[in-house]
């Protein structure tokens, strides 16, 4: 015997989504409400202009999970420039290096990299990956 939720998780997922909606596009009306009018002087307003702005928003700035762990990126390119690096010669990365300080206006001068790490540090690990190899 299947339990009870499972028999009828076609009728409560959707019902659960639609609540999560409920409840967050009223809350971004009430912050809108209670915030904005007195900080930028525009008008209050309604309940369904709040689900307009907050599915324009999900539309616009993406429904992810949040932000990235452990940088910034996409995880597919982060993957894809990991394997770059890895199949480069020396000469092939001191020339990356170059352009992109030149892009850069100096970044490596700054201290850190994308991650927190020099690039040296980087430069370092994957050498040590490929020596592991």
């Amino acid at each position: 015997m299947k339990p009870f939720f499972y028999k009828r998780r076609f009728f409560f997922i959707p019902l659960g989504v639609i609540a999560c909606l409920a409840v967050i596009s009223f809350v971004v009306m009430q912050l809108w409400n209670n915030l904005l009018p007195d900080i930028l002087h525009v008008t209050t307003i309604t309940y369904w202009q709040a689900v307009g702005i907050f599915i324009l928003c999900k539309i616009l700035f993406g429904f992810g999970k949040g932000g990235p762990k452990g940088g910034g990126g996409a995880p597919w390119m982060r993957g894809r420039m990991a394997e770059r690096f890895k199949n480069m010669s020396p000469e092939d990365r001191d020339k990356f290096r170059a352009q992109w300080e030149d892009r850069m206006c100096g970044w490596k001068s700054r201290g850190h990299g994308r991650f927190g790490r020099d690039w040296d540090d980087f430069n370092t690990t994957i050498n040590e990956e490929k020596k592991a190899e």
